[in-house]
């Protein structure tokens, strides 16, 4: 079956992120700042470069409300304030925000397992069946060029997917670190299956998958709650490897380039590498890690 080319994105960001307790006890780990941004912003400006129209944020109970602020709030008390001392150039960003494309924000469905792939099986309803769509994990950002541009300009050329997923070339001696994409034989493309976290010298390839997915309405029949797999989770990866198994699923490189802010030593780096590319101030920045 041939699906419409996405309009529609689900970014997921339902998990307890436990390696940034007690904060993110609170706060959601997406609405961690890289520059004066969340992280979850930027993915949202990756989904709108690619021109999506509707974006899907799936949260958890307690981040839901934080969401639903940020992105549909007006915050007149501010926008009035800044009237009054003629700060208005500092509410800009925030009427950009809030002139973003349809977001809406929902809670991931308790009644499923944990794993990644239930934020996803939790949108399922604002899926229709001939569409497909895009998927992206808020933990992972990309810098450059983006991702969700590559996996729909993908999906005009290869209208015969079931799924089309990217990544990222890795030096051989971290390989054992991520997800690592087995290609069919004979071809330059066509996944077979993801090899998790394998030894460099067993490594079927350097291209390390992350959350960026072109999905469709397919995905759903494998994530449910009685297709979990490893440690009892259910697993986006498990899914689209099954879906390999019979129907093409492609693998493109990231024109771009990722990196993870799931662990505060990898948020450090992502926010270091935003500070020096976008901000006015990274000069300074520069000159004080020399000094010290």
């Amino acid at each position: 079956m041939k699906y419409r080319l996405p309009t529609k994105a689900i970014i997921t960001d339902a998990g307890c992120a436990s390696r940034f307790l007690p904060l993110t006890k609170t706060i959601p780990k997406a609405m961690l700042p890289l520059g004066n941004k969340p992280i979850m912003q930027l993915v949202v400006e990756e989904c709108i470069t690619a021109g999506i129209e509707e974006i899907i944020i799936v949260a958890t109970t307690k981040g839901r409300p934080l969401y639903d602020d940020y992105f549909h709030d007006p915050a007149t008390a501010i926008s009035d304030l800044m009237i009054r001392q003629g700060k208005e150039d500092r509410f800009a960003p925030v009427a950009e925000v809030l002139n973003f494309p349809k977001i809406t924000v929902i809670e991931q469905d308790p009644s499923l397992p944990y794993g990644n792939g239930s934020p996803i099986a939790s949108a399922r309803d604002f899926i229709e069946d001939d569409e497909a769509f895009v998927v992206a994990y808020s933990d992972d950002v990309v810098f450059g060029n983006s991702d969700i541009k590559t996996l729909i300009d993908s999906y005009a050329t290869h209208p015969d997917a079931e799924a089309i997923i990217v990544a990222q070339e890795m030096p051989q001696d971290v390989l054992d670190r991520y997800g690592i994409a087995k290609l069919k034989d004979g071809t330059d493309m066509l996944l077979d299956h993801i090899v998790e976290k394998p030894a460099p010298a067993d490594a079927p390839s350097n291209l390390a998958s992350y959350g960026r997915y072109l999905l469709t309405p397919r995905i759903f029949d494998y994530l449910k709650p009685d297709q979990t797999g490893l440690d009892g989770e259910l697993w986006t990866v498990d899914a689209i490897t099954a879906i390999a198994e019979s129907s093409p699923v492609y693998v493109e490189k990231t024109s771009g380039r990722w990196l993870t802010t799931g662990d505060p030593k990898n948020y450090s780096i992502a926010l270091a590498q935003y500070i020096l590319e976008h901000e006015s101030y990274a000069d300074e920045v520069r000159d004080f890690v020399r000094q010290h």
